[in-house]
This record gives structure tokens, C-alpha cells and sequence, in this order.
């Protein structure tokens, strides 16, 4: 009694890339995993804004997270001292100490780096 054994890899590699397949599941539940560390470590309400999705790439299925706040990359790379202006009014309004004061500027002093989701990436493989 003979048995023959053929092994297609074209057939494993397009099984493995099945939208369902055990790979894609996989990648969906670490990718998913490293949305949720993201979303943790964001400051302020920035978490709320990442959301995360399974799609084909260049070669195979790759795991995507995106975060779509406005200010996103003034968190990531920080920003340098800069000079606030008022864009329609004439002066800028703060409130300090419970009074409220006028100024024509104000020197923000620039914000560090935070890279939540570099680290959100490390901590998640």
C-alpha cells in the first residue's frame, strides 16, 4: 500500500490569508489588544479617537491602528515655545485666580514628545 502526499504551498499561503483564517483572527485579537493599551496610555480624551482594523497589505494581512484626533501630532512629535495670538478678537481671554484677564499674546512654552502610541506597540506583541 502507497500513500502520496502533495504539498501545494500556494494553497497554505492562500489558506493562512483567508479573511477568517486562524492567522487573521489572531492578528485581529493582537492588534485589538494593542488599540486598547493605546487607548489607555493616550492623554486626555485622545483615546476615545483610535479605532483599529485587519486589511490586506503589500504582503498579507497586516493589523492597523489609527487615532484621528486633530492634535495627534502635536502630541507625538511635541511642539517648540511658540506665541499665541488671537485670530478674530483683539485680545486673548484666560481666567487666573478666578479673574478674568485680558492680553494682545501669550508665550506657551512648548509641550514634550509622547509617544503613547510607540509605546502602546512594545507593550502589545
Amino acid at each position: 500500500m502507497s500513500v502520496e502526499v502533495t504539498v501545494d504551498p500556494g494553497k497554505i499561503a492562500r489558506t493562512l490569508r483567508l479573511r477568517n483564517g486562524v492567522v487573521a483572527r489572531r492578528l485581529a485579537e493582537r492588534t485589538a489588544r494593542t488599540a486598547r493599551i493605546a487607548e489607555r496610555e493616550a492623554p486626555g480624551s485622545m483615546g476615545r479617537y483610535i479605532s483599529w482594523k485587519v486589511q490586506d497589505g503589500p504582503r498579507g494581512l497586516q493589523g492597523v491602528i489609527v487615532c484621528d484626533h486633530p492634535a495627534v501630532r502635536y502630541v507625538l512629535d511635541g511642539t517648540r515655545p511658540h506665541i499665541i495670538r488671537p485670530r478674530r478678537a483683539k485680545a486673548l481671554r484666560f481666567e487666573v485666580s478666578g479673574r478674568v484677564v485680558f492680553a494682545a499674546y501669550a508665550r506657551h512654552p512648548g509641550t514634550r514628545a509622547n509617544n503613547f502610541l510607540g509605546r502602546a506597540l512594545r507593550e502589545g506583541r
